[in-house]
């Protein structure tokens, strides 16, 4: 889903509703798939525990209730979702939300019955710590040479060369493309169609062969 707009958004209306300094658009998006507290002590460094906590709740706040800003799907996600599970591949989220914030999602947009396996940021360690992605190779038995994450932020990528796994940059969501590239994108791709025909061709072999 493109949610950084909205993402960026509520990190801004946090900060102004707690009289911290509010960051840029671009530096709130930056942060953008680690978990919320590991990226709330990014984006506001040097504040206590207290304030952090305060922090969490207030952008929680927005983005649940005062937010309107629109989260849409990329173009071709659902068909692309049962393309890919239809060659074979057995499809996986990795996420820095936490699980109730991918509950909320899945149960607007109805996508989760395409994914065998879900980690998010509040079980395992936060990107680019590869826990997350460890936790569902064991899961699905893949090994890491049978995996690639696919992401927008070079904290995905990180977690994937951590994890021993191929990562797949999109240049469509949040990190530039040479950001994608300096942390161990194996390449880096436009938009999801591209995604697609990556995979669809001749990338995607059933799953356990």
């Amino acid at each position: 889903m493109d949610s950084a707009q909205k993402i960026s958004n509520c990190f801004r209306a946090a900060a102004v509703d707690l009289d911290l300094e509010v960051p840029s658009e671009q530096r709130a998006k930056s942060i953008i798939g680690l978990g919320l507290r590991e990226g709330i002590e990014l984006l506001f460094p040097n504040q206590s525990s207290a304030t952090i906590a305060k922090i969490v709740e207030t952008y929680k706040y927005h983005f649940i209730t005062a937010d309107d800003t629109e989260q849409g799907m990329f173009a071709g996600v659902e068909q692309g979702l049962i393309a890919m599970a239809d060659a074979g591949a057995l499809l996986a989220v990795a996420t820095g939300k936490a699980r109730r914030g991918l509950k909320r999602v899945f149960d607007e947009v109805q996508l989760e019955h395409h994914f065998v396996v879900s980690r998010c940021a509040d079980e395992t360690r936060s990107k680019p710590h590869p826990q997350m992605l460890h936790e569902i190779l064991d899961f699905t038995a893949i090994e890491p040479h049978k995996c690639i994450m696919v992401g927008d932020t070079s904290f995905d990528m990180e977690m994937a060369h951590n994890a021993g796994v191929a990562g797949l940059g999109v240049s469509y969501g949040v990190h530039s493309e040479a950001d994608l590239r300096q942390a161990h994108a194996i390449d880096v791709l436009d938009s999801f169609g591209s995604v697609l025909d990556w995979f669809l061709c001749g990338r995607v072999s059933t799953a356990y062969e």
